[in-house]
């Protein structure tokens, strides 16, 4: 029997008009993709980001899968990314036959280390993804500059960053693309969901294309084409109506459960500082250029044997922590498909001593004080 919990890891929070746009969706009859909600959706997020074009998808993975057909990732095409991130990052480069590379990330914001992307450079390398973690802004500057020096295409994985900024600009808006997910364990959630921001302008008539399977289908609804037909490489990427509902009831009050989680995110930061001055573990680090969302709050700890214990400890009071990545280039399928540029240990050692603390919206600062005091009991 799984173990109950006092203080789940997370819980998916509804902000109470989800039914009603559901149910109005129902009723209106239009089900399928590209109907009332999603275009609203998109209308949202591109307000919420000035992007220039939004595409809802049914997933982050989706978006990123997008991402890599508009970059013309062809067979053998090599893509930097970090090792450390969710499997979608490399398998929508595999998919076209593209070989992810595997660089280390910082030890401070645990993003791909901007300062090792130019060795892992080769003559068959194309582009470069860039994963936010935990909605904190990689350093987008020098590597928007590296790529532009290489003639490299800039991806953004933004899964973890709605609502987060690098310099007063929106994640997703940094690169030639960027990918959301409103998967149910985001910020903002429709179950299963995620978005493509297009931000070349160069990529929106194809990206169109690839959205709706490879077929023109959009010149033929504005009257451009008698009929549409097959064009492109495409798949069917759209959510239905119902998931778009549900997101449209999110996004509306997307300012509120930022806020409030980023309030959660400070009172954890408080809580553990004496235990950091103390050197007992590692904080997260919010460089001064970046604004989160309140995502995710981690500790550090000195060694993989510590934070396992640590966090048997907090299951025993009634706490559910988490772990993280396993690094993909540890992964099977990752020796298979994918090569290593230069020493991963930061990569490794963040996998091995990383725990992730419960944090969603009705998370009280009662229950932050009762897991930092067990934290502090532990050390």
């Amino acid at each position: 029997m799984a173990q109950s919990f006092t203080i789940p890891f997370g819980r998916p929070y509804l902000t109470g008009r989800e039914q009603t746009l559901i149910n109005q969706a129902l009723t209106e009859g239009y089900l399928h993709g590209n109907g009332h909600f999603t275009k609203k959706s998109q209308t949202e997020l591109q307000t919420l980001t000035g992007c220039q074009k939004v595409l809802l998808t049914h997933s982050c993975t989706a978006a990123l899968e997008m991402s890599v057909l508009l970059a013309d990732i062809q067979p053998g095409d090599e893509v930097i990314m970090p090792s450390y991130t969710f499997v979608s990052t490399a398998n929508a480069v595999v998919l076209q036959g593209g070989v992810p590379v595997f660089i280390d990330i910082r030890p401070d914001t645990l993003n791909i280390d901007e300062n090792k992307i130019e060795e892992a450079i080769t003559p068959l390398t194309k582009a470069i993804i860039c994963v936010h973690y935990a909605g904190v802004a990689c350093e987008m500057d020098t590597i928007r500059s590296i790529a532009k020096k290489h003639n490299l295409i800039v991806i953004e994985d933004a899964a973890q960053g709605v609502e987060a900024y690098y310099k007063n600009k929106a994640l997703g808006t940094l690169g030639h693309s960027g990918a959301f997910s409103f998967h149910a364990t985001k910020n903002i959630i429709s179950g299963e969901g995620g978005a493509l921001l297009v931000n070349d302008p160069e990529w929106i008539d194809r990206a169109e294309m690839i959205w709706e399977k490879g077929t023109n289908r959009k010149k033929f609804l504005l009257g451009q084409v008698d009929k549409y037909s097959w064009v492109d490489k495409g798949s069917s990427f759209l959510p239905g109506e119902v998931t778009a509902a549900f997101l449209v009831a999110q996004l509306e009050s997307v300012k509120e459960i930022t806020e409030q989680r980023v309030k959660i995110w400070n009172h954890y930061h408080h809580v553990l500082d004496a235990l950091e001055k103390q050197e007992k573990l590692i904080r997260p680090t919010i460089p001064t250029d970046c604004q989160h969302n309140g995502h995710l709050y981690y500790i550090l700890l000195k060694d993989g044997a510590q934070r396992n214990l640590l966090m048997n400890h907090l299951r025993q009071q009634g706490i559910q922590p988490a772990t993280h990545y396993v690094p993909l280039h540890d992964s099977i399928a990752g020796q298979r498909f994918a090569r290593t540029s230069g020493d991963l240990a930061v990569t490794c050692r963040v996998a091995d001593t990383i725990l992730r603390l419960p944090l969603f919206s009705e998370l009280a600062e009662s229950q932050i004080d009762f897991i930092g005091a067990e934290i502090e009991k532990f050390m």
